[in-house]
């Protein structure tokens, strides 16, 4: 590509829901809402998690890492979307939209590791109880949970800077809500072959890889449970992983559907975002956060007598 096509941008233009301008404030009221509910409900989740001694258990540790990223991933992107929705203000600075990309990225790769991780917590906690607490010892489930931060942003280092330091075209629109890797990649004059091949590896550890190690994970715990010989073990040990595989259930269900397979690079940029890519992102960035929390605490009595004593401050029963 020509060096004279290539143009320095200092700022994107993101549209957001622009084209629906008498909706915009309805949009407004319910991402609000619904983005203190998640630093309520997840908040709450992480108090009881820290103060109550009965939760200082790897699956809850691992929950509190979910809430906590899920508070990170929130707060970076959705503080931005509300301004923008208010203030009609859709420019966001050059190295402003960088630092989200990142965090977003680093957030999504990191909650597929933890995923992956507490499917195996699920596996050791049923498949071999007796020696559960020797297997997930604190000091192990504390690694378990570094090196998923760690590697989440490691690849989100590469992914971001592989993206960010090619050329662009000039135009610095798109039609998004939130810094999206694969929405800038539609803005440059160069060849995007080695950011898909990145992508590719990157969707083939943090999809592919680890989704085969939750479905393994809870098909030995299926088979366990199903020779358990009383319908009371087979219950209380389904109840067990059942908010995790819901979670995990709704996240994949979204994200497959964004980064499963990179879209192809239009390179004049004009390739735009369609209403329901908007949908999906807006479902994965603000409504899963919101339902993980509620998913994993509604129907455990651990979480919710801790939150009750954190409210009262009167001794658990």
């Amino acid at each position: 590509m020509d060096k004279l096509n290539q143009t320095f941008i200092s700022e994107f233009l993101l549209l957001s829901f622009s084209g629906y301008p008498k909706t915009e404030i309805i949009y407004f009221a319910l991402v609000l809402v619904i983005y203190l509910v998640i630093l309520i409900g997840n908040g709450a989740l992480i108090t009881a998690c820290i103060f109550d001694s009965h939760l200082h258990t790897p699956m809850y540790f691992f929950l509190a890492n979910l809430s906590f990223l899920d508070i990170c991933y929130t707060t970076s992107s959705v503080s931005s979307t509300l301004v923008s929705l208010i203030s009609k203000k859709r420019n966001i600075s050059f190295s402003g939209y960088t630092v989200q990309m990142f965090l977003g990225f680093a957030m999504g790769s990191t909650e597929c590791l933890l995923l992956g991780m507490m499917a195996f917590d699920c596996y050791v906690a049923i498949c071999n109880a007796l020696r559960y607490p020797m297997i997930m010892s604190k000091e192990v489930y504390v690694v378990m949970a570094s090196v998923s931060w760690l590697c989440g942003g490691t690849n989100s280092v590469v992914q971001t800077s592989l993206a960010m330091r090619l050329p662009f075209c000039g135009n610095n629109i798109i039609n998004h809500f939130i810094c999206e890797v694969l929405a800038v990649l539609k803005l440059v004059c160069a060849y995007v072959s080695l950011n898909i091949i990145t992508m590719m590896i990157s969707n083939m550890v943090f999809l592919i890889l680890l989704l085969l190690v939750i479905f393994f994970s809870y098909l030995f715990i299926l088979l366990t449970i199903l020779r358990m010989n009383t319908a009371t073990g087979r219950l209380k040990a389904f109840s067990t992983c059942s908010a995790h595989l819901t979670v995990v259930i709704i996240f994949y269900g979204t994200i497959f559907s964004m980064y499963a397979k990179p879209k192809s690079h239009d390179p004049t940029g004009e390739e735009k975002f369609q209403t329901a890519d908007k949908i999906i992102s807006l479902f994965y960035g603000i409504v899963t956060p919101m339902l993980n929390p509620v998913i994993c605490s509604l129907r455990n009595k651990d979480v919710k007598a801790a939150i009750k004593y954190i409210l009262k401050q009167k001794p658990i029963k």
